[in-house]
């Protein structure tokens, strides 16, 4: 599967490209901190892992806990109605910018999406309505395209590449050499 790095950065990845288009287009902010929040939201379908640690000592395995209920479309789709609920219920903005609640849902709906199309496309396949079907979507990649000896790194090679790609980015775009 995807590791944590890939799916953070590829929803950061996404996000900045929104936020730079969308202040283009609109001239309003789009603060980083709902880019930092939607890159970390990229993990939550990962949580199960942290509850097989939870579980292991009543016997599960991890394959009976990861990916079944929180790698599923009702996840996104679970936010998606919180931030509907939260933008009639809650009119009180968080933080210094005055982040809205909704937005910060439909952030970990977004990121939420993003992880189960990068597990379905690059680590397998995922069964998108567990528990009511068992049907699985995904490609096998890159397991089964493959020789099984470069398959292992491919992977861990696709942290590494994106990561080095986002710091080029951020030297390139907003100079973070200078706070060093």
């Amino acid at each position: 599967m995807p590791q944590a790095v890939t799916h953070v950065l590829v929803s950061i990845i996404l996000l900045s490209i929104f936020r730079h288009i969308y202040h283009k287009k609109t001239n309003k902010k789009f603060p980083l901190q709902y880019v930092l929040i939607g890159g970390l939201a990229g993990v939550i379908p990962d949580l199960d892992i942290a509850l097989f640690w939870i579980i292991y000592y009543l016997g599960y395995t991890l394959e009976q806990v990861h990916r079944t209920f929180i790698h599923t479309l009702f996840i996104p789709l679970i936010f998606l109605a919180l931030a509907f609920i939260s933008k009639l219920t809650i009119k009180r903005k968080i933080g210094r910018n005055k982040l809205s609640i909704s937005i910060i849902f439909i952030l970990f709906a977004f990121s939420s999406l993003i992880h189960l199309i990068l597990d379905a496309t690059l680590a397998g396949y995922i069964m998108p309505l567990y528990p009511l079907s068992l049907v699985e979507v995904g490609t096998g990649f890159p397991f089964t395209m493959l020789p099984e000896h470069l398959a292992i790194f491919f992977l861990a090679t696709l942290d590494g590449v994106l990561f080095i790609l986002w710091i080029l980015y951020l030297e390139l775009k907003h100079k973070i050499s200078d706070f060093i």
